[in-house]
């Protein structure tokens, strides 16, 4: 095979997005995609060479099956099947195992792993946007039936106001108010009109900055009844700037870590992680370079009868609590094309934002190729 069909080959492994893997005649592993790094937490340039016994492990049926394809050609597939994996986890994947002419010398097989926790996740990112946009649609329409009186009884209670006294001119102010109160309500549910103000931000600044004034507020609070909460930071340095609106991203990480302290106790833990994920899917868009930044904290988690609905507005488990904190935030991160996911057990809630990194060509391909080889 000359170099120029072993390139193009290459080419379209790497931009796959099913986890692929080529090994040769003795099981050892010639090249990954960056599929594959992501699925078993391990970069091409370790691996090579390495026998596939150092990154599956203890799977000896598995090993036997390759063994044999080498020998026979003949290729072989397995559905929901748990693999055994170096960092002592497992990864569940259908698979299948096919014979490659990759070089000249040798014999060697095509490992195509999908995952399927992959799958799942694509579907509950699907889900969530779907669910967002329809209620984002209801209720606009909701907030057009409801402001079009609400004009109306301010309007008329401004008229009458210039007929009465000012003793009785209180009742038409209330009226008044209330209306103003519920139409600023109203929009905080529909969510922010204005565009995004992008410019060129490192998301380590804003969440820095969000850390230092939560802090403030910690030690200022008049109650005193969480003093001790830890913000802890883990950033991956290697993660570009990229183009969003600051005071945006402010809001969004800020409501999510106040929600954070709520659900923890004195002595809780609130932790801010970057990482930069690579040839990321986000609904059904596929990004080269991905933002991931996780506000995790230990407290009680999210009730299971809240988790389907979180992110609708005026949802919430606290008593004081509006439900708007994280619709909102979701709203936000949408307009720059991410997305907000969370999981959550007792002891540890984890909100994940994504946000996609658009970059010149040339400092895109720089970027992958410094986290393909850390």
């Amino acid at each position: 095979m000359n170099n120029n069909t072993h390139n193009s080959q290459q080419a379209i492994l790497d931009n796959l997005h099913t986890a692929i893997i080529i090994i040769g005649d003795k099981l050892n592993i010639e090249c990954m995609n960056p599929s594959a790094e992501m699925l078993f937490h391990f970069s091409s340039n370790r691996a090579h060479n390495r026998n596939i016994h150092q990154l599956i492990i203890n799977e000896h049926e598995f090993y036997d099956r390759l063994s044999r394809t080498l020998i026979s050609g003949h290729p072989f597939t397995r559905y929901e099947t748990q693999l055994n994996i170096h960092n002592n986890t497992t990864v569940h994947v259908d698979f299948s195992v096919s014979p490659l002419e990759y070089k000249a010398d040798g014999h060697f097989l095509l490992l195509e792993f999908t995952s399927l926790n992959h799958i799942q996740r694509y579907s509950q990112e699907e889900k969530l946007l779907t669910q967002h946009d329809a209620s984002k649609a209801l209720l606009r329409g909701l907030a057009h039936e409801i402001k079009n009186p609400l004009g109306g009884l301010r309007g008329a209670a401004q008229l009458l106001e210039r007929e009465l006294d000012e003793k009785n001119k209180t009742f038409t102010r209330i009226i008044i108010n209330e209306a103003d109160r519920l139409k600023n309500l109203v929009d905080r549910m529909v969510g922010p009109h204005e565009l995004p103000n992008k410019t060129t931000i490192n998301v380590h600044k804003i969440i820095e900055h969000v850390r230092q004034l939560v802090t403030a507020e910690l030690r200022e609070s008049l109650d005193k009844d969480k003093p001790s909460i830890k913000l802890l930071t883990d950033y991956d340095p290697s993660i570009p700037d990229l183009e969003a609106d600051e005071s945006m991203l402010i809001q969004v990480i800020l409501n999510i870590t106040r929600n954070a302290i709520a659900a923890i106790d004195k002595d809780g833990m609130i932790i801010f992680r970057t990482r930069a994920r690579r040839h990321c899917t986000i609904g059904i868009t596929s990004y080269p370079l991905v933002a991931s930044i996780e506000i995790i904290d230990n407290g009680n988690g999210v009730a299971s009868n809240l988790q389907e609905k979180i992110f609708l507005p005026m949802i919430t488990g606290r008593a004081d609590g509006t439900g708007l904190g994280l619709s909102i935030a979701q709203s936000l991160v949408q307009q720059h094309k991410g997305l907000i996911e969370f999981s959550s057990t007792p002891g540890e809630t984890v909100f994940t934002i994504l946000l996609p990194i658009l970059l010149p060509d040339k400092r895109q391909h720089d970027a992958i190729q410094h986290g393909a080889n850390s």
